[in-house]
């Protein structure tokens, strides 16, 4: 019987460096696309996105690229326009990067900026702030 190897002890882990490197090389390529790019789907014409992060798939041939539309608004329909453009993106993106396969595309929505600012509220709140400061003030004594 064999011992298992030291990385399956070690359990889930999380990307590698690699994927870590490809995923932000994309991140600001895409981001550099889409500053200069004139899109002619009218969803994209004017509207500025934050792309937060991308995740590569370990073969890098898949990126999941996790985008804001710049104040939230519309952000379903920029979802499904990127979507539809992201052949037209991964062309050009092929031609920013130098990598031995130009990953697929897939946009999503970051809502993790919906998440802080839902907590920015909770704390905001003067029930939330007396806690707070109760527990502050114990540890003070």
């Amino acid at each position: 019987m064999s011992k298992p190897s030291a990385r399956s002890r070690r359990g889930p882990t999380g990307p590698s460096q690699r994927q870590l490197r490809a995923g932000e090389l994309v991140r600001h390529a895409l981001v550099d696309i889409l500053r200069h790019e004139t899109f002619t789907d009218p969803v994209l014409i004017g509207v500025s996105v934050t792309i937060s992060e991308v995740r590569v798939s370990p073969d890098l041939k898949q990126a999941l690229c996790f985008v804001e539309p710049l104040g939230g608004e519309e952000a379903v329909a920029v979802i499904k326009a990127l979507n539809r453009a992201a052949k037209f993106l991964r062309g050009r993106l092929g031609h920013n990067i130098e990598m031995k396969f130009t990953p697929a595309l897939k946009f999503l929505h970051d809502d993790s900026f919906d998440a802080a600012a839902h907590i920015s509220e909770l704390l905001a709140d003067p029930r939330v702030r007396r806690d707070i400061e109760a527990h502050d003030e114990g540890e003070g004594a």
